[in-house]
């Protein structure tokens, strides 16, 4: 089948080109030429629509296996093409762990017709308990190069420098969402004003910003990859900012809701809003913006922890930490837009994942397609995720999108 996207306006890394047609041959997306139609050509009206190449979140969570009732695979599919992804790194915290190649064998038997290409992130530590380090060399025969502990920071300094040492053998990548454990117990919120006001637990700026600096002098000793997760403190930038510029294999990633919301949106209790890393304030907002722009942030990432609704329905302190980002990805892009630019949100959705992941992305067999202007309502009936815990619930969003071609596959498009 051969598809023509009409009037289609491309972002770049650089720019918004002028609108124009391209063509999706079945495998691969090109530049057409607007004056030739070929008879046997699906046409797609884009007029007042944007694209780039698809998409890739490096940070989303599924409850399959062991816990299904909080998000599926195939519900966490589409999940991820109403964010507009086409590709994505799923986190090992599932029950039981992504840890050996049964855990491997089912994710993989389970998504290959899915339309997004899933990435594993495979358990560093058994059970996440940082003792026992898992058989990363025979999981990587099963094709699995990312290993981290999810939502777990691996705080054993010793483990991580075994993890970053084995991971040379084969160029694989070590994420970790690094905080200090004990600087951050029985934390709930941000430690600030506001969490003083609350009478909350809070989580100090120190506990990213000395597990951050710990682990890169680990990578300096041992060499090897690292990419930091969530990254949310200033701290933790200018460290991660000072070994880019040594040339250390370096890269990190943001929550995307993080410059959307603050520590102060959670004077109302919304538990909804209780995340982790935590919102921060203002300045720190506005340092991870200045992160992105200087290129010390690489990627933006959903940070898709979907819960059901009980599970969040309860006291504050009580409740679990996450948010169910991705449905309301793309009117999330959209509001920051505004500030930041199209080419530049894109690039951290493209090329900065991807050169994470150590992909080149020469051929372009990928494609997301949205509109910046529709509105819509998001509500249990047109949300894609199982879970509940989404802050915009039964609000009107702008932004939707419109169409995904992920290597031959494509949704929203009349086959």
């Amino acid at each position: 089948m051969t598809v023509r996207f009409q009037s289609l306006k491309i972002i770049t890394e650089k720019e918004i080109l002028p609108a124009a047609d391209y063509i999706f041959d079945g495998k691969t997306i090109q530049p057409a030429n607007p004056d030739t139609i070929a008879e046997n050509e699906t046409l797609v009206d884009c007029k007042g629509l944007l694209g780039s190449r698809g998409w890739t979140d490096l940070r989303c969570l599924s409850g399959e296996p062991g816990q299904e009732y909080r998000e599926t695979l195939e519900s966490l599919s589409k999940a991820l093409c109403q964010g507009g992804m086409t590709e994505a790194v799923l986190l090992p915290n599932s029950n039981p762990p992504i840890q050996s190649k049964s855990e491997v064998a089912y994710i993989k038997n389970h998504t290959q017709f899915l339309l997004p290409t899933f990435h594993i992130q495979a358990a560093v530590t058994k059970n996440f308990e940082g003792e026992e380090l898992t058989e990363m060399l025979d999981l990587n025969h099963y094709g699995v190069k990312l290993f981290g502990e999810g939502l777990v920071s691996l705080a054993h300094s010793d483990r991580m420098m075994k993890a970053l040492q084995y991971l040379q053998k084969f160029d694989g990548v070590l994420f970790d969402q690094s905080q200090d454990p004990m600087l951050a117990l029985f934390g709930q919120m941000h430690e600030g004003i506001p969490s003083t006001m609350l009478g909350l637990k809070g989580i100090p700026d120190l506990a990213e910003a000395v597990a951050v600096q710990k682990n890169l002098e680990i990578l300096r000793y041992t060499g090897g990859r690292l990419h930091f997760q969530a990254v949310s403190t200033l701290g933790a930038l200018a460290h991660i900012r000072q070994a880019k510029k040594e040339g250390l294999a370096v890269t990190a990633d943001m929550s995307i809701y993080q410059l959307l919301f603050t520590e102060e949106d959670l004077l109302g209790f919304d538990t909804n809003l209780k995340v982790m890393p935590p919102f921060r304030g203002k300045k720190q907002q506005e340092g991870l913006m200045e992160a992105l722009v200087d290129g010390t942030i690489d990627a933006l990432v959903s940070n898709h922890i979907p819960h059901e609704l009980d599970a969040k329905n309860m006291e504050f302190d009580l409740a679990p930490f996450g948010m169910a980002g991705l449905p309301t990805f793309i009117p999330a892009v959209v509001t920051l837009a505004e500030k930041l630019g199209y080419p530049l949100l894109v690039e951290k959705l493209t090329n900065g994942p991807q050169t994470v992941l150590g992909n080149k992305g020469e051929i372009w067999d990928s494609l997301t397609v949205f509109d910046p202007s529709e509105e819509w309502l998001f509500d249990e009936k047109s949300k894609a995720s199982l879970a509940n815990n989404n802050p915009y619930i039964n609000q009107t969003l702008k932004g939707k999108i419109k169409y995904l071609i992920n290597k031959g596959k494509m949704e929203g498009i009349n086959e």
